[in-house]
Order: structure tokens, then sequence, then C-alpha cells
């Protein structure tokens, strides 16, 4: 009777083995999330905070990009147009295990992710000029149907989870805009007096500064111009509530873009055009100095992952299975 007892138990016990999620490893150490195209197309790479051993995640003909470190940093959440459209994926801290977040295929393409801070949903936006299913949208991770909640881009999730900012366009503008994700009101913190093109928001660990991507002056009428024009954009930071704008980035360093601020809030992230191809530098924020991250050709965006300031997430088993098993592999 003994005997027969210990045996259930120990199948009870590799039951309970072979059905429990294996969870993916966050890293050890900081990594930041980035885009190149040094191999031909766009891929997912990661490196160090100070530009070493960056290596190549994704390693697939398509083009991967717009990488993005959940709250745990135990999966990445990424665009790739692998299926044919622009959609989103989720794999492994490795490179591996990657699939489809959404099992009906994009119809438009999608891009621009950022996940809300508890892990379980994400924004991202949808590129579908003058349709119906232009702008930002939130699903439920596990579910398929996602809502729309406003005709912007470049969404931004807030730390505490209960806004995201993103940009609204306006004619011959674009605003700074904060959406309550309860209630769906707006607030445009920043006045187009100060600054009137406002876009691509990133938000300090704290939840009480942005960085974001800016330029003061008007889209000029002749249409020869626009490159000028775009040479002219800028980094600044603000206070959540608008003030203190400060610009980090001197406009003589053309296109400077994708801002990201680090963990700690002491560092920035941007990516700016050097000698006819784009970079990713790194920007002290008090000193002002900056480092140039990469140096092959085409490298933009950033994302930061610290576990020393990682949110104390903490994935439910129940949710684990009913939710990731759900997300179809590619």
């Amino acid at each position: 009777m003994r005997l027969t007892s210990t045996f259930r138990m120990l199948a009870l016990i590799l039951l309970c083995v072979n059905v429990s999620p294996v969870l993916a490893k966050a890293p050890s150490t900081a990594k930041i999330l980035f885009t190149s195209a040094r191999d031909g197309n766009y891929e997912v790479y990661s490196m160090n905070p100070d530009g070493s051993e960056q290596v190549n995640l994704t390693q697939h003909q398509a083009r991967d990009l717009n990488a993005v470190w959940s709250p745990t940093g135990e999966k990445i959440l990424f665009i790739s147009d692998r299926g044919g459209r622009r959609d989103l994926y989720l794999m492994d801290p490795d490179g591996s295990k990657v699939r489809r977040v959404l099992k009906r295929k994009a119809k438009v393409d999608r891009k621009n992710p950022t996940w809300s801070p508890d892990g379980k949903q994400i924004a991202y936006k949808t590129l579908d000029w003058g349709g119906p299913e232009y702008g930002i949208h939130i699903v439920i991770l596990g579910e398929q149907e996602a809502e729309h909640i406003v005709e912007g881009s470049y969404p931004a999730w807030s730390p505490d989870g209960m806004e995201i900012a993103c940009t609204v366009s306006q004619p011959l503008s674009a605003q700074l805009t904060f959406i309550n994700v309860h209630t769906r009101t707006q607030e445009k913190p920043l006045s187009k007096k100060l600054l009137l093109w406002q876009y691509d928001p990133s938000w300090s660990a704290a939840g009480d500064k942005l960085a974001f991507a800016g330029n003061k002056h008007p889209i000029p009428a002749i249409l020869e111009l626009h490159k000028a024009w775009a040479d002219k954009r800028s980094i600044y930071i603000v206070n959540r509530d608008g003030t203190g704008l400060r610009q980090l980035v001197n406009e003589a360093g053309p296109r400077a873009s994708a801002p990201a601020l680090s963990p700690n809030g002491d560092e920035l992230l941007y990516t700016q055009e050097v000698k006819g191809h784009l970079q990713i530098f790194k920007l002290d924020i008090d000193s002002g100095v900056r480092t140039q991250l990469t140096h092959d050709v085409w490298n933009l965006g950033g994302d930061w992952f610290d576990p020393a300031y990682a949110l104390p997430v903490k994935p439910q088993p129940h949710l684990l299975s009913t939710t990731w098993g759900k997300l179809r592999s590619e």
C-alpha cells in the first residue's frame, strides 16, 4: 500500500512538471534591443548598454523591427512581415520560440507596440490611412479582438498603467497626447506654441517625465525643402504636466528620432543620421556627453531592459496556461 502511494505521488509530481509552463529566462544584466539592416534586411539585435556584444536575435529573411522588452524581460515583442504584412510577434530573449500574437492575420500593418506594465496587454498602431482601422489599438494577451482607442501613433504605456502617451496629428502639427486607459479621455500637456511637432514619447520609470522627438519649425510649402525640415528634428524632455521643456539634442545633427529613456532615467537612446546612415547614440542627460553605440550600416531604435529596475510583475500560472498557449506559432 505504501509502495502504491509512493508511485502515485511520484506520478503526480511528474505530471505537474510536464504541464507547468516553462518560463523564459530574463537577461541577468542590462540589455538594449534595436533594429539593424547590416545583413541586408531589418533584423532585431541586442547589445550591452556600452554597445558591445551586438547579437542578431531573429536571423530571418523577413523584416523584423520595433522590438520591445516585456516588463519582466522574459519576452520580446516585435514586428515582422514574415506572414505577409507587418504584424505582432513574440519571442524569448534568446530569439527562440517565435510566434504570432494574434491568430487573425493583419489586413493592415501593425507597428509601434508597447506593453502594459503588468504584461497582460499590448497597445499598437495600425497603418490604415483613411480606413476604419487606422490608429492605436489595445489587445489583451490571449484574446483576439483588439479595441480601437484613438486615431494616433507612437503609443507608450505609462509606468502606472493608467494612460497611454501617443501622438495625435492635427492640421500642420502633431501633439503629445495622454489617453486615459479607463475613461478614454484625452489630455494635451504641451502647447503647440512651444513646439509644433511632438511625437514618439518615452516615459521615465517614475512616470514624471517624458522624452520625445520634436520639431519647432512649420513644414515648408515647397516639397524640396521637406528634407531640410526633417533634418531639424530634435529630442526633448518635459515634465508630465507639460512644464520644464528642454531640448537635449542639437539640431545641427540631422534627423534625431526614436528616444528611449534608460530605466534609471540618467541616459537616453536616440537615432540620428551620420554620413547618410542612421546610427544609435546614448546621451548622458546631465552632462550632455553622447556616445555612438553602432557603426555598421543602418541601425535604429532602442529599448532598454535592466533587471535592477524590472517591474515586479509575477506571471500567474492560470494566466500563462490560457494566454501563452493560445498564441500561434509561425
